[in-house]
């Protein structure tokens, strides 16, 4: 996500957010206004993108998370789509801030977990089901660089369902999810990113030189 945030380009020649604009952002996410400043001149100084304009296309976005690596596709892929609220296929800066907003520490719990739900639930059917399980797992061990047998993947989410599943219908709902999570908190701790607490200390100059309008 770190690699993300050098990744995002802003056409020089779009009106300039406004302060109020600001405001309201601060107003519906986690984020300050200064954090929001910060974020959208770190965006626009921090430009290497592909395309000239105020928009993240999926290349972009792949560009940023597979630098380092070209095997977490599955995850670009669920990432983007989930940050692309309105289906649209690029991203705008207030849908990237706003979604963004799920990953900071002062963000509700409750958010993270239905966040994390959304990542899993591949179908979009409002369940996660042993193969969508299956493919988060496998795609998990691929980003870690991990090798298990068949067996081994299919006993981790068998175990999995077994003990989510407490409706007995062999998927796992929103309220499953969330007393699943509540017995196992690792499974969210990669939905707080603790840096973006601190975007306003570790680059305290784009506060000083915002582009925001007033």
């Amino acid at each position: 996500m770190r690699a993300f945030l050098s990744c995002l380009s802003l056409k020089k020649n779009k009106q300039k957010p406004r302060y109020q604009e600001a405001i309201i952002l601060a107003s519906e996410t986690s984020f300050t206004v200064n954090e929001i400043k910060a974020l959208y001149d770190l965006f626009k100084k921090l430009s290497n993108c592909i395309y000239d304009d105020s928009l993240v296309h999926k290349e972009e976005f792949h560009l940023a998370l597979l630098r380092n690596s070209h095997k977490q596709n599955f995850f670009a892929d669920r990432v983007f789509d989930l940050f692309d609220v309105k289906h649209n296929g690029v991203i705008e800066f207030e849908e990237f801030v706003r979604s963004l907003s799920i990953f900071h520490p002062n963000a509700p719990k409750e958010d993270k977990i239905t966040f994390a739900f959304r990542l899993y639930d591949l179908r979009q059917t409002g369940y996660i089901e042993h193969q969508e399980l299956k493919e988060m797992v496998l795609a998990i061990l691929t980003e870690s660089e991990l090798t298990l047998s068949d067996e081994e993947v299919e006993s981790i989410v068998n175990k999995t369902i077994m003990e989510a599943d407490s409706k007995g219908d062999g998927k796992i709902d929103q309220e499953e999810w969330k007393e699943l999570v509540e017995k196992n908190p690792a499974l969210i701790k990669n939905m707080t990113l603790p840096y973006l607490k601190d975007i306003t200390l570790a680059f305290p100059s784009f506060i000083m030189n915002t582009d925001f309008e007033e």
